[in-house]
């Protein structure tokens, strides 16, 4: 059998002296390890616990007392069970209080169902089995199915999408793995990979269990293993370079313990490193001074500052066991044989212990405040629902944060705010929490030569050739089956490229341009009938509308023309003429200002216009299609009814303009950020038209179900809200704006709708003109026209309309003014008299035909009519 070291002769002795004789003993086994840190600790912490309730003024009259039986059974699980099997049936203990680890909890555990003796661990994790199927295990310590929630909500926090158990590969870890996996898989976190690490694994298993963890997309690691083990294989992390930046590393409770027995060799190999532990109060400087007081006088020469939170609940296990003896209600203490008591080996001599039962019954309702926190068990397990979150920095422990299941992750139990900066293995990580090591290697063979095609790129990293691939990877459905991609980075779609020309060719007749033939025949039609309703109006009265037909012709045209440039010296004497021109010289002045504009446009101003619109077009005329090698492209332009003998391959955007201004090729077919870098430099030779062909733009690739995907594409996300995409993109593309290339235009004249309301105004304001003077005229020569009867042929009407039309009113010719001032330079000017029944003509010289000077003073041109009459005298 196990060494047995019976403390409960300490305790004979020291009721003896009390005078407590008579009180009634209950005996409690407990099997632990006393060559760990973890069995030493333990039983400190349970006989400091037993002294202190007994010496407590509240408890110092109860009629029981707890004597613990200690047997120090090491690792083995059999030998464990044999201890067990010793207390129950020699010693006949009513509960036992271990063992240390799951893997000897799991025999004790049907020893104590024979028995009915209760089995009550702090050390030993979770058993897979449920509460029902072990009714006398008892777990004291921390609850490993909450330990996972805190766990999985600080994974969450953080929005990590894949995370990787590191762990030692027995029994402790049977149930806290998949509770761990169950809680992450509630926050959509994957565990795709699973690390298990032998106990006794050597330095090069755990090198191979490293390389594996390097090797693996996941850089969130959350580790639960023994001291002596996690010591290991940090030493091996840290030489691999795995506790640098670029990693986490989550500690689950059990190892963070390390740091107090292990010390500075710990904080070393573990900087950086995050760990979660149950919340419990400080317990003050007293009790750790009397804890290492006892602690020493049964391990002199070692150093603890406390008991670690494994001898809390120790102490506080002790503590409930006193508590509950007194309770039970006992009728006596001896075993009750079975019915059948004759088996072949001890196990099946086991007798049912009644009085245990009671024990149980009675520890189940423990209710208190231990050194651990309340003390409360509910479901055969001691409820823990705080955990704090330490962040290892240095030589020191940094509380951070904590987590309950109501306010999930918080800084701390007294104030609900965020966590505490966090420092991360190397340092602060800025944009992730954490760093993935990056080796970028070429496709292709270093000289500009490409080793594939984008399809043969991609399925690499489908074969795991590649772990990623970052460039202009166009996201397409059947990559897709291959691979993830992200987010796209960039606008999405293929446009055509094609060469523009300036469809305003300049000419000698550049400046008929301007105008639109429908408005150049209606200026002109407006200056005739303008000048016309001129002359019609002002001919009867105004000199300088008469003369021979001819010479009234010309002033027609002569005036009228002349308004354009406002140089027109005809004087107006009427006031429907007057209106009739000013109204036309309004139109003439917007007419003028349009055509400059409009020709200045024409001539100093690019009309760029493409020579191709469409494929149809290149597809009629027989024109070639450039793309660029080795893309998805010529698939697309084979269903665009491209004749493949018509398809050119180029191998940059800067072979375009050598094939595109040869002639070489009509037009290029490309993905639009492609083009707007060639743009980018060759912005006023070429332009994008036809339709858009939508595609998902360019993305980065990742093997399928990498969690580097959704955290890539939430990045992506980020720089397109704060305007840095866009930043990127103006250093890419270039901030100058090409010339706008209107395709869709064509003619640039301006036309005769533009003025259409104009020419309407000033027509009618001539025709009103006109009638109003035709009306006029014949009121006033009303009595001329009634009174000749005695032809009522209309000839004769005809003849005498005309005739007051066409004759000059001689009672309304303008005279002209009277010299004023005789010192100023005069010109004497003879202006024969003529009657108004004869023609315009002028006698001959030396009839002596009576006739009056008139002096102007600085006299105007004389006029076109008087001019053309001169002439033809």
């Amino acid at each position: 059998l196990p060494a047995a070291n019976d403390g409960g002769e300490q305790q004979k002795a020291a009721a003896a002296a009390t005078g407590v004789g008579a009180r009634r003993v209950v005996d409690v086994g407990v099997i632990l390890d006393t060559t760990t840190w973890l069995g030493n600790i333990s039983w400190a912490s349970m006989e400091l616990a037993l002294d202190d309730v007994y010496a407590d003024a509240r408890y110092s009259n109860y009629s029981t007392r707890v004597r613990l039986h200690l047997r120090s059974t090491g690792t083995d699980a059999v030998d464990a069970a044999s201890a067990g099997v010793d207390l129950i049936k020699n010693v006949r203990v009513q509960a036992i209080v271990g063992p240390q680890t799951s893997t000897q909890a799991k025999f004790l555990v049907e020893l104590g169902n024979k028995s009915s003796v209760p089995i009550i661990s702090f050390s030993a994790n979770s058993l897979t089995r449920s509460p029902s199927q072990t009714p006398f295990f008892i777990r004291t310590g921390w609850n490993d199915t909450s330990q996972a929630e805190a766990i999985a909500s600080f994974v969450q926090k953080y929005n990590w999408r894949d995370v990787v158990p590191v762990y030692e590969d027995d029994d402790s870890n049977a149930k806290f793995i998949p509770d761990l996996v169950d809680s992450l898989v509630r926050v959509d976190t994957r565990v795709s990979y699973k690390c298990k690490i032998h106990p006794e694994a050597g330095d090069d298993e755990i090198k191979r269990a490293i390389s594996s963890l390097k090797g693996n997309w996941t850089s969130v690691f959350v580790v639960r293993m023994s001291y002596q083990s996690a010591l290991k294989f940090f030493q091996v992390a840290k030489d691999e370079g795995m506790m640098s930046q670029g990693f986490v590393w989550i500690m689950a409770y059990g190892l963070t313990d390390i740091f107090d027995i292990i010390g500075v060799p710990a904080f070393d190999v573990m900087d950086g490193v995050l760990g979660f532990e149950p919340y419990v109060q400080d317990i003050g400087e007293k009790f750790r001074q009397r804890w290492r007081k006892k602690y020493q006088s049964e391990n002199p020469g070692t150093s603890l500052n406390g008991p670690i939170l494994s001898g809390l609940y120790a102490y506080d296990t002790a503590w409930a066991l006193a508590l509950a003896a007194e309770k039970a209600v006992y009728v006596n203490s001896d075993l009750v044989p079975p019915e059948a008591n004759n088996g072949s080996t001890d196990f099946d001599r086991i007798s049912t212990s009644r009085a245990a039962e009671k024990l149980l019954d009675a520890f189940l309702k423990s209710n208190f405040s231990g050194t651990s926190g309340p003390f409360l068990i509910q479901d055969r397990q001691l409820i823990s629902t705080t955990y704090k979150i330490i962040n290892i920095v240095g030589q020191e422990r940094r509380i951070v944060g904590s987590w309950t299941p109501r306010f999930n992750i918080f800084k701390s139990p007294e104030i609900n705010d965020d966590l505490d900066t966090i420092i991360w293995p190397g340092g602060i990580v800025s944009t992730l929490p954490y760093k993935v090591p990056i080796h970028y290697e070429e496709f292709g063979d270093g000289k500009g030569q490409s080793s594939g095609t984008y399809d043969e790129l991609v399925y690499k990293v489908y074969l795991k050739e590649y772990d990623a691939i970052v460039g202009d990877i166009t996201i397409l459905a059947n990559r897709s089956l291959y691979v993830d991609f992200t987010l796209p980075y960039t606008e999405s779609g293929v446009r055509m490229l094609v060469p523009v020309r300036d469809r305003r060719q300049k000419t000698e007749w550049t400046f008929l341009k301007p105008l639109a033939a429908d408005l150049w025949l209606a200026t002109g039609a407006f200056f005739v009938l303008t000048g016309f309703v001129v002359w019609f109006i002002e001919h009867r009265t105004n000199q300088e509308f008469r003369g021979p037909p001819t010479s009234q012709i010309g002033s027609i045209f002569y005036f009228s023309f002349s308004t354009l440039v406002f140089a027109h010296r005809e004087r107006i004497v009427n006031n429907l003429s007057r209106i009739a021109v000013v109204v036309w010289l309004f139109v003439v002045l917007i007419l003028q200002q349009s055509y400059t504009a409009s020709l200045s446009s024409i001539l100093t101003v690019e009309q760029l216009q493409p020579t191709v619109t469409n494929l149809d077009e290149v597809i009629r005329k027989g024109g070639n299609v450039g793309y660029l090698n080795d893309s998805f492209l010529p698939v697309l332009l084979k269903r665009l009814k491209i004749d493949e003998s018509k398809m050119i391959a180029f191998d940059s955007p800067e072979e375009y303009n050598d094939a595109l201004s040869t002639g070489r090729v009509a037009v290029i077919v490309d993905e639009i950020p492609y083009l707007k870098v060639f743009l980018k430099q060759y912005c006023h030779n070429y332009t994008m038209v036809g339709p858009t062909y939508k595609f998902d733009g360019f993305g980065y690739a990742f093997p399928r179900g990498s969690p580097l995907t959704s955290e890539i594409s939430r990045g992506i996300l980020e720089l397109a809200s704060n305007n840095t995409m866009a930043q990127l993109e103006e250093n890419l593309y270039g901030d100058t704006q090409c010339p706008e290339k209107d395709d869709s235009q064509t003619s640039s004249s301006l036309s005769l709708h533009s003025f259409l309301g104009l020419f309407i105004i000033t027509g009618a304001s001539s025709l009103l003109a006109l009638i109003l003077h035709a009306a006029i005229t014949l009121y006033n020569h009303w009595h001329d026209l009634v009174s000749d009867n005695s032809q009522s042929s209309w000839h004769r009407w005809f003849a005498l309309v005309s005739s007051i039309f066409h004759n000059s009113d001689s009672s309304n010719t303008p005279v002209k003014d009277e010299p004023g001032v005789t010192s100023l330079d005069c010109t004497t000017v003879i202006i024969e008299n003529f009657d108004s029944d004869t023609d315009t003509g002028s006698p001959p010289e030396g009839e002596g035909t009576p006739g009056r000077q008139i002096w102007v003073q600085d006299p105007e041109p004389l006029s076109f009519a008087y001019l053309h009459s001169e002439r033809l005298e």
